[in-house]
C-alpha cells in the first residue's frame, strides 16, 4: 500500500467513525428517556435501507472501512427503530 493509499484510508477510516459515533447519543438518550416521539419511524427505515445498500456495495468493492462503519451504524439505526416501537406504543387507559 503506498503513502497515498494508506492517507485515503485513514480518513476515510476516521470519517466512518465519526459518523458512526454521532448516532451512539441519541440511542442512550431515546433508551434513558423511555421517549421516541421526536424521532421520525420513515427516516430511520429509509436510512437503514440505504446503509444496507452500503454493506452490499462496501462487500462488492472490498472495503473494509465502508462494510465495519455502515455494519455499526444499520446496528445503531436498527435499535433506534426497536427502541421506538417499543416506547411508542400507545399505552391503555385505566379502568374503572
Amino acid at each position: 500500500m503506498d503513502a497515498t493509499s494508506t492517507w485515503i484510508t485513514i480518513v476515510g477510516s476516521i470519517s466512518a467513525t465519526l459518523t458512526t459515533a454521532a448516532f451512539v447519543p441519541q440511542v442512550v438518550r431515546v433508551w434513558r428517556l423511555r421517549d421516541a416521539r421526536d424521532i421520525s419511524f420513515t427516516t430511520f427505515a429509509v436510512f437503514s435501507v440505504g446503509l444496507v445498500g452500503w454493506v452490499v456495495y462496501g462487500g462488492l468493492t472490498s472495503s473494509v472501512p465502508v462494510i465495519a462503519a455502515n455494519t455499526l451504524t444499520l446496528g445503531l439505526a436498527l435499535a433506534i427503530l426497536v427502541l421506538k416501537i417499543r416506547f411508542d406504543r400507545p399505552t391503555s387507559a385505566p379502568t374503572t
